[in-house]
């Protein structure tokens, strides 16, 4: 059954309030060893584990804090930084030892290249070779799911227009400006993998007049309505889109780059302590963008802590201990 767009906008702000509360002063989760203590002994390993402002980000903080915990280790949270920018630069300084980044970021911000990459495994091959050779950055084996930029639009509105693909908003927008109007976070609006790159990609330019930037998380609840806008950006694997019925726009012309997460860690760090990667491997491979989306769902839509959502999957998994 669908859910409200006024009951996921209470929710999610709850679960914001309750989750911003403060960097670094999250405290143990007292989870005791599973399978994941079996890959690696982390006894008297001290680390810091830093991560973004948004809900996915959030959770894959807590999962690898508590991951690292169950393993031994004594692990400081950053989860929450705002902005791509500060946490790379949290990273790259040594304020934090790793979070996780996503490998279109890497390879078009951090290492800012704008030649694309189609195939997902030789990106992720690409930015772990040069961000290492460059920054010292190391990049942990990848996750299956891809978190990438999309274009969605409520059910209702999408069969109204007949809007199905990229192409076809393209030609919504260049036709009709008024019914094509974008909503979209100050990062996608800034990025050339965002907001610039699509409107160059498949050759169409909205005016300022049928654009509004709004905070990441509003621009979900704002297309379901259709105020201020009938389409937006949103994330492949953010529950909500499932929650409100939101149309995904087929990228019709493969312009959006694979965003699949993977661990960045300093190479200091992980060669100081290399049973990090062998303990973190087994998450990787189970973060599928359904599991992913499931996760996200519970924290925007359900009004679950990214804590406790962490902790009862990674229980469920076997990975760790009650």
């Amino acid at each position: 059954m669908r859910k409200s767009s006024e009951l996921v906008s209470i929710v999610t702000a709850g679960a914001l309030l309750l989750t911003g509360c403060g960097l670094g002063d999250s405290p143990p989760s007292n989870v005791s060893a599973g399978s994941l203590a079996e890959s690696g002994n982390l006894a008297g390993v001290e680390v810091t584990v830093g991560g973004k402002e948004f809900t996915e980000q959030l959770i894959l903080c807590e999962i690898t804090a508590q991951a690292l915990e169950s393993a031994g280790a004594e692990v400081q949270r950053t989860c929450g930084m705002s902005g791509t920018s500060t946490v790379r630069s949290a990273l790259v300084s040594g304020d934090i030892d790793m979070y996780w980044e996503y490998t279109g970021t890497g390879w078009i911000t951090h290492l800012g290249k704008t030649k694309p990459i189609a195939d997902p495994q030789e990106l992720y091959q690409a930015v772990a070779d040069k961000d290492e050779q460059q920054n010292s950055i190391s990049w942990l084996d990848p996750a299956p799911a891809d978190n990438t930029y999309a274009v969605a639009a409520s059910r209702e509105k999408a069969e109204e227009l007949g809007v199905e693909t990229l192409s076809d908003y393209a030609e919504l927008a260049t036709s009709d400006p008024a019914a094509a109007g974008f909503c979209g976070a100050a990062e996608f609006f800034g990025r050339d993998d965002g907001w610039p790159g699509l409107q160059d990609a498949y050759g169409f330019e909205l005016k300022d007049a049928h654009v509004s930037e709004l905070a990441a998380g509003a621009i979900y609840n704002s297309i379901d309505k259709g105020k201020p806008c009938a389409f937006g950006e949103v994330f492949a694997t953010d529950g909500r889109i499932a929650a409100l019925d939101l149309v995904v726009l087929t990228d019709d012309k493969d312009f959006f780059t694979a965003y699949n997460p993977a661990v960045a860690i300093r190479k200091d760090a992980l060669a100081a302590n290399p049973a990090i990667s062998d303990v973190l491997a087994p998450l990787a491979d189970s973060l599928t963008d359904e599991t992913l989306q499931t996760l996200n769902a519970e924290v925007d839509v359900d009004g679950a802590t990214p804590e406790k959502t962490a902790k009862d999957w990674l229980v469920e998994e076997g990975f760790v201990g009650e």
